[in-house]
């Protein structure tokens, strides 16, 4: 999570100066990546320092202010066609850029922890009772995990929070894609497809219909003018399980409302199905 003051300078106009807790070879990393989308005009705030040391574990820079646009928070359907379009000119921005030293996934994006265990290292929701987290849950998650460890797709980067709340709007007219700490280095297929579960996700995530899901994939296809094969399809369906099944666990060992493990339980047979897992 980062923190986002804003600064007026002579030179630059308002800027946000950035505080957040990473390293900071990797957050440079981001902040040259989000640089190239600048410079080809996808929108986006321009960063302009690099990100120094602060203090251990916490790192500063700071880019271009960039306020304004609106959420998006209608039907999904429609929705997906808009997100998955602009997430392809992404990834079509970047495809050329190497996707080293990004270091691992957020937690909704990381599906097999060099730990071995099924979920990543974390000791605050690691030490809660593992007991409130409904049993289907651990199983989906092993079944996902195990399916993408499968893969021997190449890596690509891309964004790893695509979702509604990080990405602002002019009416059609994209106008800033936000969060780029969480940029990625994964097969294109298990971006798109994570991504495609998560897209509608506003302040509270939740798991999008899979008639949405499919328009988003399609939709991709389409916009990077070339099909996904079979395994990549497969890979894209069940990429599209991680996101909700990180937040189904939280929500049951907050004992939050259940958005994302009510929308888990009832879709995730048809989108293992749909990724060839029996």
């Amino acid at each position: 999570m980062s923190h986002q003051f804003q600064y007026d300078s002579d030179e630059h106009g308002t800027v946000a100066v950035k505080v957040r807790p990473d390293s900071a070879d990797k957050i440079n990393r981001c902040l040259q990546l989000q640089r190239v989308a600048a410079d080809a005009e996808f929108p986006c705030a321009r960063p302009l320092s690099r990100a120094d040391l602060l203090e251990p574990g916490l790192v500063v820079g700071a880019e271009t202010w960039l306020p304004g646009g609106e959420m998006y928070s209608g039907g999904e359907v429609s929705f997906a066609d808009r997100s998955a379009k602009l997430l392809a000119d992404l990834i079509g921005i970047l495809e050329t850029q190497s996707p080293t030293r990004l270091g691992a996934p957020p937690p909704w994006m990381h599906w097999n922890p060099p730990t071995g265990g099924l979920w990543p290292t974390n000791p605050v929701v690691d030490a809660m009772d593992q007991d409130l987290v409904p049993g289907h849950v651990h199983a989906i998650a092993r079944a996902v995990s195990e399916r993408l460890a499968q893969g021997v797709l190449p890596l690509v980067v891309g964004h790893g929070d695509w979702e509604s709340q990080n990405l602002r709007w002019q009416g059609d007219r994209p106008w800033a894609v936000h969060d780029w700490d969480s940029l990625v280095a994964l097969p294109e297929a298990a971006i798109v497809g994570a991504a495609s579960g998560a897209f509608a996700s506003t302040a509270v995530p939740t798991l999008a219909t899979i008639e949405s899901s499919e328009k988003f994939i399609n939709t991709y296809q389409q916009s990077r003018g070339r099909r996904f094969t079979e395994e990549e399809r497969e890979v894209a369906w069940v990429a599209s399980l991680w996101p909700a099944l990180h937040n189904a666990r939280g929500e049951s060992l907050f004992q939050s409302p259940p958005v994302a493990l009510d929308a888990l339980t009832w879709q995730a047979p048809e989108r293992l199905q749909r990724a060839g897992v029996r």
